[in-house]
């Protein structure tokens, strides 16, 4: 599909890409603070995207020039084989018929892949009124792209944002869109004067160190290695199946990754990309990985057989792991996103609450969308850990 040109704000105007070869040579230069927005993860995008995905890649110039990037997402519901399989209640059941049948064509306007406000990128400043301006007419023309193709998108939805900017965007084209927010985005802002490992762990309670060591004695005869890409692609097959047991247990999922997706990010990202193997008797027993996005460590999809979860604490471990990746590499802060907020607030990471915005383009659908949407959300009743002394 050949680029289309679309849409004049005032002094701003954006183009819409469906490849990444159409993108403007100055992209990753406008992308520099956010790796997520840069060529090489978009890449990864295109060539291992989840089967029911397809991405949209928007140039916004100013004049000639290119001042800002942006991702849009379209997922089709219907070829996804299930929602999620932890949770099997009558509000499950529920949630995934009106999904099926009144939702299934959902556009994003940011990665739902991930979490965090990784949607768009200035690179000079440009007031809400025209940001919320400019996605809401992107989410426009894509819907009427899909409706060409005699395709109704059901679900319009703009995602994460921090609170200080949604604030913002609601005063203007975003005031008439349901605001939601869903579970926190887990960021531990790593303490300046640890130096080292030991620092992190000396700062812990003494509740916090003993469980600490207990999960560390636990992980006898485990062994940790950072896969190159010829490891990975040799155990492509296994490091699908460790990430697809998790996925398909998680509560809820818009999308499956592609089995060859961690062997495309290494290929496209080298040494930002980390994928670290969790091997017990020489058999890849776990896994977990790590994006470098200049001071801040990313922490993406993981996986690990359940059994040896359980008898080694593996999870727990692999957060330890992480957190002492990014204070050995002298990162600023880890963003180790949704889900699992109890014990990732244990190891110190504390919960930053995103909004959305959303909308159904069934104008009767999306008067009841403030009754609706509380309802398919599932319920979370969590404790907050605070670790240290």
């Amino acid at each position: 599909m050949e680029r289309f040109f679309l849409f004049n704000l005032d002094t701003h105007s954006f183009k819409i890409y469906a490849s990444i070869a159409q993108l403007p040579p100055s992209w990753d230069t406008v992308a520099t603070d956010n790796a997520f927005l840069q060529t090489p993860y978009l890449k990864v995008l295109e060539e291992s995207a989840p089967t029911n995905m397809q991405c949209f890649y928007i140039g916004i110039f100013e004049k000639e020039v290119l001042i800002g990037v942006a991702l849009a997402q379209y997922l089709n519901l219907n070829k996804l084989e299930s929602f999620g399989e932890r949770d099997k209640c009558l509000k499950t059941y529920i949630r995934n018929f009106v999904f099926k049948n009144f939702a299934s064509h959902v556009l994003f306007l940011g990665n739902n892949m991930i979490t965090g406000q990784n949607g768009y990128e200035f690179n000079k400043n440009i007031d809400h009124k025209s940001i919320s301006e400019l996605l809401l007419e992107c989410a426009n023309e894509i819907t009427h792209f899909f409706k060409k193709q005699n395709i109704t998108i059901h679900i319009v939805s703009f995602k994460d944002f921090y609170q200080h900017c949604a604030d913002e965007l609601k005063l203007y084209a975003f005031a008439s869109m349901y605001e939601f927010n869903t579970q926190p985005n887990m960021i531990f802002d790593l303490g300046e004067n640890w130096k080292t490992n030991d620092d992190y762990v000396a700062a812990f309670s003494k509740k916090y160190r003993d469980q600490y060591k207990r999960s560390h004695k636990k992980m006898e005869g485990i062994t940790t290695r950072g896969l190159s890409l010829t490891e990975i692609l040799s155990n492509e097959e296994r490091i699908y199946e460790l990430y697809y047991h998790v996925a398909k247990n998680a509560p809820f999922n818009t999308f499956f990754l592609a089995r060859n997706h961690f062997s495309t990010f290494k290929k496209q990202c080298g040494d930002r990309f980390v994928l670290c193997g969790y091997f017990l008797n020489e058999k890849l027993v776990g896994f977990h990985t790590l994006l470098l996005n200049g001071d801040v460590l990313e922490t993406y999809f993981l996986g690990y057989d359940e059994q040896i979860q359980k008898e080694k604490m593996l999870y727990l471990n692999m957060l330890y792991n992480m957190t002492k990746f990014g204070i050995e590499n002298k990162f600023q802060k880890i963003i180790f996103g949704r889900t699992a907020l109890e014990i990732k607030s244990s190891i110190g990471a504390k919960p930053i609450f995103m909004t959305g915005f959303i909308y159904h383009t069934n104008k009767w659908i999306n008067k009841l969308m403030s009754k609706i949407f509380p309802q398919l959300e599932p319920t979370l009743v969590w404790q907050q850990r605070h670790p240290f002394k």
